[in-house]
């Protein structure tokens, strides 16, 4: 059976931005969508949000994975720790380096496997903006796909793809719809 997993980002919760407008999309089309809440989304851990992800949720070979920003170095971890490849990973806003300073973020391992992970997926797909204010862009895109291959879709002018704090609603998302819809 068709499955969607949505991971949001930092401070996002399942009914954030595009997220209800994708799921409700996808189940038109016959997909069961999971959209967990991740746990201490305002500071997002791996060390937490792995486990729970692994926990609460299933893998198969018709599963479509999507993270939006701090879900995406998520679904890195998950591909390193789960045994199945799933169909397609799409990486919305995502980077897997520290963003903008030297400090260590939570949600990024040290180093990953680059070696593991692509045999997990059928297919990856990079949906990056030139101007994502927080440096989830179009670099992070190139760095991720260097090491997965897939294909890199640049945005122009889309900033973070849903954001409280620039006031960026993204209510709908017609671009990642299409990206997984394709085969």
């Amino acid at each position: 059976m068709k499955n969607a997993i949505i991971f949001h980002g930092m401070g996002a919760t399942p009914n954030s931005f595009w997220i209800p407008w994708l799921k409700a999309e996808l189940e038109k089309k016959e997909y069961a969508v999971n959209v967990p809440q991740l746990p201490q989304a305002d500071a997002p851990d791996l060390k937490v949000q792995l486990p729970f992800a692994l926990e609460n949720c299933t893998f198969d070979s018709e599963t479509v994975l999507i993270g939006h920003s701090a879900g995406c170095p998520l679904i890195l971890s998950l591909l390193e720790g789960i045994n199945v490849t799933v169909k397609k990973v799409i990486f919305i806003a995502g980077f897997c380096t520290p963003l903008g300073n030297d400090t260590f973020d939570p949600i990024i391992q040290e180093f990953y496997n680059w070696k593991k992970i692509p045999a997990r997926a059928n297919e990856f797909i990079f949906i990056n903006s030139d101007n994502d204010p927080w440096g989830c862009d179009v670099k992070q895109g190139k760095l991720m796909r260097k090491q997965l291959g897939g294909r890199l879709i640049v945005a122009k002018g889309e900033g973070h793809f849903g954001s409280e704090t620039y006031n960026q609603q993204y209510k709908e998302f017609p671009l990642l719809l299409k990206a997984i819809e394709e085969n």
